[in-house]
This record gives C-alpha cells, sequence and structure tokens, in this order.
C-alpha cells in the first residue's frame, strides 16, 4: 500500500495493487468466453493457419523464392495429458509475445 498527497486539496490517495490468480482468472475467462469446448480449440487452429497465411502471403509478394507447403499439425501427449499444435507459420518475435499473450479479444490477424 502506497499513499501520496495531493497538494490541491489536501487529500490523500491511496493506490493500490490489483492482484489476480491468474490460473482462476483464465479458467473464469475461458469458461464465459467460450461456452462450447470445442470452440477453444477451434481458435487455435484458425490462429495456426493465419500464420501460415500470412507466411505464404508474404513469401509471394516480398520474396522471389515460392512459398513452402503449409504444415499444421495436431498430436497429443497421452502421459502429459498435452495437445499439442504446431504450425510452420511466420511465428512471433519476443515483443510480439510480449505484446499479444495474455490479452484477450486482441487479433494480429486483423492488424495485417
Amino acid at each position: 500500500l502506497r499513499a501520496t498527497e495531493t497538494a490541491e486539496a489536501g487529500t490523500q490517495v491511496e493506490n493500490y495493487e490489483f492482484q489476480a490468480e491468474v490460473g482462476k482468472v483464465m479458467d473464469i475467462i475461458v469458461n464465459s468466453l467460450y461456452s462450447n469446448k470445442d470452440v477453444f480449440l477451434r481458435e487455435l487452429v484458425s490462429n495456426a493457419a493465419d500464420a501460415c497465411d500470412k507466411k505464404r502471403f508474404l513469401a509471394l509478394t516480398e520474396s522471389d523464392t515460392p512459398p513452402e507447403p503449409m504444415k499444421l499439425r495436431i498430436r497429443t501427449d497421452k502421459d502429459k495429458r498435452l495437445l499439442i499444435i504446431e504450425d510452420n507459420g511466420v511465428g512471433m518475435e519476443k515483443a510480439e509475445l510480449i505484446e499479444n499473450l495474455g490479452r484477450i479479444a486482441r487479433s494480429g490477424t486483423a492488424n495485417f
């Protein structure tokens, strides 16, 4: 807790830091945004396909080499209870990861 005085009215302003348990918040968000659990999977596959489309577009418009075939793979690791979605799309730079991961309702495709 940090309190600072304002010179104008002699009142105190208190700043509080918002804290949340990320896992629980994400569960609430996912359950409220995606009433059908399959929609969440469809969104991940759609993101992978968009990354491949963007890479193909860039290869056709900004390169002399032909685009490589799109690769999108979905697999499971039953022992680790993982669903893995892999693609050979454009990928993200560190700055893009920082800007986009954990941000709700942001579309990198719309910016492209």
